[in-house]
């Protein structure tokens, strides 16, 4: 039995969770399994690691531990444990990638799930705000046409491979101090598929697989945003062996709109009206994302005011409520005028006077205010 602490064996607090435990010794056999690790005495720490985890991963084991140290533990040390029944699955996740298994690995020839797919698709800011069906076209592998997926040429028929027998993979059973390791790896003559072609067929070379272009109708919900992801299921690539597709993501992309901009579920809209209309009030129609809509200008309007027109902003995706659209009005200065327009504005002028006065906020303070920040 180790001397040290088990959880400064597994770099663990005390209050670790199952999953860290877990997590933990996944990590360090990874690193010390002798029949992977190049590290020095890697035999005697993965010992170690083992008896550590043996006992921290048992509730029963733990609380002992935890309330006597390792006396509690009595003949109850994670290392006497039989790994071969305990950590079984535990090894074959970790020693999978080194191409090794504990003998009860899956055939090759096992269902697989097809692998995903993506592709894109460009919206008009309307259509995301709205919501609209939209016809996408992508590529993906399907069964051969020619020889319905089998591989051979129309009139011949796949053989069992020799080499392997037909399970598509060749193993090598080694003796460990954990018990009896397979190495398994892929049968060199027909690739791991357990089967040997030798009249391929010509459209897809021997593969069962053609590469066609699809087309799919697509609903593309309202509210949906720049790098929105849409799953459609089974309509990715094909499973293997009588597994299903995988999924095909399809990837939201949206215009920029001439006048509209888009904050969250909130549409901003940046408005010019004339001095006549800020000094002295007006009502004005505003472009909306559902049309004209009259707005009140009372009079007297900063530059940088902020009017908002509920529920005229983008659907929430998950529910039936709007934002709102926010107008920002900006009091346009003319660089021209008219004689008489000049008479005009020499006579304001003149009424007004030429006292000037600092500001205690400026239009980028009331941006920062109507925003949050």
């Amino acid at each position: 039995m180790s001397n040290r602490d088990y959880y400064e064996i597994l770099g663990l607090e005390r209050n670790a969770s199952d999953d860290d435990i877990k997590a933990a010794f996944r990590k360090l056999a990874r690193v010390y399994h002798p029949d992977v690790s190049k590290e020095e005495h890697a035999e005697e720490k993965f010992k170690e690691i083992n008896e550590a985890y043996g006992v921290l991963s048992d509730k029963d084991k733990r609380g002992r531990y935890d309330r006597f140290g390792k006396e509690g533990l009595g003949g109850m040390g994670g290392f006497q444990h039989d790994y071969s029944t305990d950590f079984g699955d535990l090894f074959e996740e970790i020693l999978g990638g080194f191409g090794f298994s504990s003998g009860r690995r899956q055939s090759r020839k096992s269902p697989r799930r097809g692998r995903d797919l993506q592709t894109r698709v460009t919206l008009t800011f309307e259509e995301a705000v709205f919501g609209v069906d939209k016809e996408i076209e992508f590529q993906r592998e399907e069964t051969c046409s020619r020889c319905s997926g089998s591989g051979a040429e129309p009139g011949t028929s796949p053989v069992k491979c020799a080499t392997c027998n037909g399970q598509g993979e060749v193993r090598q059973v080694r003796q460990t101090f954990l018990g009896q390791m397979v190495q398994t790896a892929a049968c060199p003559a027909c690739g791991g598929r357990g089967e040997t072609i030798s009249s391929p067929c010509k459209t897809c070379r021997g593969a069962g697989l053609e590469r066609k272009n699809v087309k799919k109708k697509v609903t593309i919900p309202a509210g949906v945003d720049v790098g929105t992801q849409i799953r459609l299921t089974n309509e990715g690539g094909p499973g293997a062996f009588g597994g299903p597709n995988g999924s095909l993501f399809v990837v939201l992309d949206v215009k920029p709109h001439q006048f509209f901009k888009r904050r969250e579920n909130d549409i901003v809209l940046n408005l010019d009206i004339n001095v006549a209309q800020a000094v002295l009030g007006a009502d004005i129609l505003v472009p909306t994302i559902d049309g004209d809509e009259k707005l009140k200008i009372p009079a007297g309007t900063q530059p940088g005011k902020i009017f908002h027109l509920k529920g005229k902003g983008v659907q929430h995706v998950r529910s039936k409520h709007r934002g709102d659209q926010m107008v920002i009005v900006n009091v346009a200065i003319p660089s021209k005028l008219t004689k008489e327009q000049r008479e005009l504005f020499e006579k304001l002028a003149e009424s007004l006077g030429t006292t000037v006065k600092p500001q205690e906020k400026g239009f980028l303070d009331w941006l920062n205010d109507a925003f949050g920040g």
